[in-house]
């Protein structure tokens, strides 16, 4: 057994996109992506006035791959051309696979448009195998009370398990790849010991707080990605205050990535076939 070694710990930079708050710690200058974890904004914290605008992210097309939606303050509303139709409050979790082909807006609903309020939200987007790419899309709308929240450390660990196992319980969300995904509230001094690590590729997020993680003696603070190395089969990480993290690990799929805007492929042909595809209207109807 072997710890997994830090290679580097990446900030997130910030791109707001209108009025939204918005960090972005990957890809970043010095990573394209932690193979097959993508991308992840991280929008917020901020507080919306009521009478507002909401999010800006209304009917758009995707291929390739999935997005993974944590609402960690707020509410969503998720909407796409193959009809599923959701509001996901705080604490809940959206998992769409945009596999061969849809469009979705993820917007604010009436009720925060209206009222405002805090928001923060992460979205990551994971990719698909080249076997995969063209599967059939599909929705997955998750509020809080619907994944499981595991104690550990006798109680200064809490782990909202979205997919993958640990230690016998499920997260509700099959994943096409094997791929782990939890978010985890720490209290200073909490420790979780991950296992099983080997061959898999680890992506963890401060999202708030500070912590140590693996081979890493220096503090690392909210809003930092850390990059691990591909050897060891284990990992710790220990809270130095009050915390919560983006923890996630898969098989790396080692396949080229080509992405355009909100297509993600294997080549530049496949690009421009989803391109094609979409200007057809094989995504599903105008929404």
């Amino acid at each position: 057994m072997s710890d997994k070694l830090v290679r580097r710990i990446h900030p997130a930079m910030r791109d707001d996109i209108g009025d939204l708050i918005t960090q972005r710690p990957v890809p970043s200058p010095h990573l394209d992506q932690v193979d097959p974890f993508l991308f992840l904004n991280h929008h917020g914290p901020q507080t919306y006035a009521p009478h507002n605008r909401g999010l800006p992210f209304g009917p758009h097309p995707h291929r390739g791959f999935e997005t993974v939606t944590f609402i960690l303050e707020g509410m969503l509303m998720h909407k796409d051309s193959a009809g599923y139709e959701s509001i996901i409050r705080a604490g809940g979790v959206q998992w769409m696979t945009a596999g061969s082909g849809l469009i979705h807006a993820e917007i604010s609903p009436p009720e925060f448009l209206q009222s405002g309020g805090r928001l923060e939200i992460l979205q990551l987007w994971v990719n698909l195998p080249p076997h995969l790419k063209m599967t059939k899309p599909a929705y997955t709308g998750l509020q809080r009370d619907e994944i499981p929240e595991l104690s550990l450390d006798g109680g200064r660990v809490t782990m909202h398990l979205t997919a993958g196992e640990w230690e016998g319980r499920k997260g509700p969300v099959e994943s096409l790849t094997c791929v782990f995904m939890s978010t985890v509230a720490f209290q200073p001094g909490g420790r979780l010991r991950v296992r099983g690590l080997a061959r898999r590729n680890v992506f963890l997020y401060v999202v708030r707080g500070a912590l140590e993680a693996g081979s890493a003696q220096d503090r690392i603070s909210a809003f930092h990605l850390v990059e691990f190395g591909s050897e060891g089969d284990e990992l710790e990480i220990t809270a130095l205050e009050d915390s919560v993290v983006l923890l996630g690990h898969a098989e790396p799929i080692g396949a080229p990535v080509v992405s355009h805007g909100p297509f993600v492929m294997n080549s530049r042909g496949e690009i421009e076939q989803a391109i094609r595809d979409y200007q057809a209207g094989k995504f599903g109807p105008p929404m």
